[in-house]
């Protein structure tokens, strides 16, 4: 099972569900056994998908929103601890409530999952995509990068259609682009000039959003538990060797808001990934911008950051874009009732 690729492993689950289809579980949840599950794992880790997609954007929404308070916390962290350090202790944390969950079970199912390789390949990806928008936040105004960065969401939709075969309707596509004008407007970033920096910030865009791409593949086939795993000891590994030589000993404050940071990062993630397995890359997309109008709100609630005009414009397109999805989806779940 481990020597087949991800295309074949998909291909094949796609074949047994055309020959016998989804069984139900015992509440009514779709569960998903054309995926083989590895000898000696019990029932309890096969996967439910019950496709709801008000769930799926409840959950995204909720994840950008305690990723930005991930964000805030860093922010106060950052002064005096390498961000390095910071990611170590978020992933050392998560692994710890993930263990302390699943234990011995976990640690099997994790070894032995037959998409391991697309799990570590997402990781991968995301990795890469924070180092180049951290590289590129050194040189430029937060309201460039942010603008560029989100240019994610577009790129999300765009992989979901040609990759995924996802069906983006007419409004998806309207709500992707109301929401990305209403980031142009409130972080108005004017005289932005090409440099290196800026292919940066525009390479984690590109790079978010094929990680992104690709959890909506694995999370229907892995539970969101096991996939926190195997995330995490990649990063606790990747900023382990970093911490050997950039270690600042933390005070009890500093120590308390790492083990923070890894709490509501660990929420966020699993959010994030239980959502992606509930609706389409192509729904989720816009409301990733979202954690721009969260930003806003906990800029004024911590810092005292009073919001502008454009900025209160754009948040206000940002919501909208959030409704035409909410709506859209409404009547075509109405439609074939």
């Amino acid at each position: 099972m481990h020597g087949h690729t991800f295309s074949d492993i998909v291909k094949r689950s796609s074949t047994s569900r055309a020959k016998s289809g989804l069984l139900t579980g015992s509440k009514g949840a779709n569960i998903d056994r054309a995926f083989p599950i590895p000898a000696g794992i019990s029932r309890l880790w096969c996967i439910p998908v019950k496709n709801s997609v008000s769930l799926g954007i409840a959950l995204t929404t909720a994840a950008y929103m305690a990723f930005t308070f991930h964000d805030a916390i860093v922010k106060v962290l950052t002064s005096a601890i390498p961000v390095w350090q910071i990611l170590f202790f978020r992933s050392l944390t998560i692994l710890i409530g993930c263990l302390a969950y699943g234990r011995g079970k976990l640690v099997h199912h994790a070894v032995t999952s037959p998409i391991i390789k697309p799990m570590i390949a997402r990781s991968i990806l995301l990795l890469c995509a924070w180092l180049s928008y951290y590289t590129a936040a050194r040189h430029l105004q937060l309201a460039e990068v942010t603008t560029l960065y989100y240019a994610a969401p577009v790129v999300g939709t765009v992989l979901a259609w040609f990759i995924l075969r996802e069906e983006v309707t007419p409004a998806r596509w309207l709500a992707v682009g109301v929401g990305f004008v209403g980031v142009l407007i409130a972080c108005n970033p004017v005289g932005l000039t090409i440099s290196w920096s800026v292919y940066l910030a525009l390479q984690a865009a590109v790079l978010w959003a094929s990680a992104m791409v690709l959890l909506r593949k694995t999370s229907l086939h892995e539970k969101t538990i096991v996939q926190l795993a195997v995330s995490n000891v990649f990063f606790l590994i990747m900023t382990g060797i970093a911490v050997i030589y950039t270690w600042q000993t933390p005070t009890l404050t500093q120590l308390g808001l790492l083990i923070g940071t890894g709490v509501v990062a660990g929420c966020a993630q699993f959010a994030l990934f239980e959502g992606m397995r509930q609706a389409p890359v192509s729904v989720l997309a816009p409301f990733e911008y979202t954690s721009l109008v969260w930003a806003f709100i906990l800029g004024y609630m911590i810092w005292a950051d009073i919001p502008t005009y454009n900025v209160v414009v754009g948040a206000i397109m940002i919501l909208g874009a959030g409704l035409i999805i909410i709506v859209s989806e409404r009547l075509r779940h109405r439609a074939t009732a």
